[in-house]
Parts: C-alpha cells; structure tokens; sequence
C-alpha cells in the first residue's frame, strides 16, 4: 500500500473515532468500478474494525437491485453510472449494514464502456449519513484504468474525511 492510502487510511480512521463524538462512527461501503478498493485502503489500519462495518462489492446491476436495494427502476432510467444510482447505494449501505455513514463509487474505468454523455473516467459519488440525504458528486478522471479506479478510491475517501469532520 502506497504512503498516499496509508495516510487516508489512518486519517478515516482518527476521523471516526474523534474524541469529540460521543460514539465511534460506523462506515459502510458500496463499491462498482473500483471493485473493493476503498474498504480495502479503509481497512490497511490495524483496528480498523472500530470503525469499519462492511463493504459491499456490486459490479453488477443484480448485484446493486439483490445487496442495496437500488431500484431497478432507477437504474433502468438512469444507468449504473448515475448520481441517482450513487445515491441509492450509498442508502442501501446503511440500511443492509449498522454503519452511520457510507459511501458509494459507480463508473466507468476503461478501457471501453464509455459514451458521448458518458466517456471513460465518469465515476459517481454518493456519501450518506444515517437520517439524511445523500451528497452526490460526478467527476470525470483522466488516464488508464488503474489510473481512474485510483483517483475514484483518493477522491471518496477524501469526501468521506470531509463528512466525517462535521
């Protein structure tokens, strides 16, 4: 593990044990294209089970609808690679887990897949809290594969840091 996703690694974790909570807080992942990735980086940490509950691996559209509960409706209309889709993930998350704050990684990482609405590098992000909507963002990462499903992993643990400091 590179020294980048060490240091988000023990950041989420310190984050989600301030002393200034009255609790630990709980994290769920929900991951498409970057395939685990981020629990992987999350859970580097050694005690990382005080804060991380479980993570979900849906790469698949069955595996969104069966594991989260996206509807299917949403994904029909919008795609898996949708800030709806992202959102519901990120939902579903937190209602298949105990976690308090989640977060949620769908797009497309090449080399092929990509659209003229869609090109390669679009990842959608989704963070939820327990009892709130979900933050979704979309960006569009430059690169090869590697190098996308990269900056997805970077990019949604540095959103989770900055929802987890408020």
């Amino acid at each position: 593990m590179d020294a980048e996703f060490v240091t988000l690694s023990e950041a989420v974790g310190s984050a989600a044990l301030a002393p200034s909570r009255q609790r630990r807080l709980l994290i769920a992942t929900a991951e498409s294209c970057t395939g685990g990735w981020a629990a992987q980086v999350i859970t580097h940490t050694a005690g990382s089970s005080e804060w991380f509950e479980r993570g979900f691996v849906t790469y698949s559209n069955e595996a969104k609808v069966e594991l989260l509960g996206v509807p299917a409706e949403i994904l029909a209309q919008f795609g898996a690679v949708s800030p709806e889709t992202a959102a519901k993930m990120a939902e579903g998350a937190l209602k298949n887990s105990k976690a308090m704050i989640s977060l949620a990684i769908t797009g497309i990482a090449g080399p092929t897949g990509g659209s003229p609405g869609k090109p390669v590098g679009t990842v959608c992000f989704a963070w939820c809290r327990v009892g709130q909507p979900a933050d979704t963002e979309t960006r569009v990462f430059a690169g090869d594969r590697e190098a996308v499903r990269r900056q997805a992993v970077i990019h949604a643990l540095q959103g989770l840091l900055l929802r987890l400091d408020t």
